[in-house]
């Protein structure tokens, strides 16, 4: 039997979340700070920029999680990396690489506790049966999901949205009934929501984070013509099309802030340095 002390009932430790088996806690404050860094932990704290842990509580189920992304498990967890064989592993690093996600994303099942390494990026739960034919991920957003959530790389109708749109070429998808757990560059309050029934969506830059797999997203010009476009100051806008929802950020990139004790973070994009980044996804395991 397993308990855990000083973590619900700690001062410093709120629970700000919980859907499914996850429970996301924000520490208040950073009590193991230097002299000479307490200045910037208290205006860090005023800030909201503050660690936030994801506790999974597994009951005779499974999570898969981001490579690296495991702090500590108590019970019976077990952990398996999925991987088939050599093509099976050469198949996923590919889809790591265009998704900037890692190459192997392990599962833990049992029954017990999973503790997600802390972050300083808003940890969002969202119930993927909500998104009209699942959600489409911008890169680097997946931290963990219900294991049995389908997954895939979905790819671009057509080139202009990979070229001109700032979202890449290829995406993940989930889909089914189940939590994900996404790590976003800005808080769940502060995202717009828009909601889509048979109509269309124009946005001027890489400001969707996340958004519903029936809709459809091309690049297009902000005008009819090229000259109106140049003379409107908005160029190309991405444009979301049919029926479904949208996360969208305030401010192109959000408040994005890196931690050296968080998940680690790839450097690549789903557009750039293919061949490096399948690479570097199987040193990374």
């Amino acid at each position: 039997m397993i308990s855990l002390n000083n973590l619900a009932n700690n001062p410093n430790m709120t629970a700000i979340d919980q859907k499914g088996i996850y429970t996301v806690f924000e520490h208040q404050k950073d009590m193991s700070v230097s002299p000479a860094y307490a200045s910037v932990a208290y205006f860090m704290h005023e800030m909201n920029v503050r660690k936030r842990q994801v506790l999974c509580n597994l009951n005779n189920s499974a999570v898969k999680v981001q490579a690296g992304a495991m702090q500590w498990t108590a019970g019976q967890v077990d952990s398996e990396t999925g991987v088939k064989g050599v093509g099976d592993f050469l198949g996923k690093a590919l889809k790591g690489a265009v998704t900037n996600e890692s190459a192997v994303k392990p599962i833990y099942r049992g029954s017990g506790f999973l503790m997600l390494e802390p972050t300083y990026r808003y940890i969002i739960l969202e119930d993927i049966s909500q998104w009209e034919g699942g959600i489409v991920l911008d890169d680097g957003l997946f931290l963990a999901c219900d294991a049995h959530l389908n997954e895939k790389v979905i790819s671009r109708t057509n080139a202009s949205s990979a070229l001109l749109g700032g979202e890449g070429l290829f995406n993940l998808s989930l889909s089914g009934a189940g939590i994900a757990v996404l790590e976003s560059p800005v808080p769940r309050e502060e995202l717009i929501e828009i909601e889509v029934k048979d109509d269309i969506v124009k946005i001027d830059g890489n400001m969707a984070i996340a958004w519903s797999a029936s809709l459809q997203f091309t690049v297009e010009k902000s005008s009819k013509s090229l000259m109106g476009s140049a003379l409107n100051g908005e160029g190309f806008v991405n444009v979301y099309r049919g029926t479904g929802k949208i996360l969208l950020a305030p401010t192109v990139n959000g408040t994005t802030m890196s931690s050296a004790n968080g998940p680690k973070e790839s450097n690549t994009t789903s557009s750039k340095g293919l061949v490096s980044s399948v690479v570097k996804s199987a040193f990374d395991l």
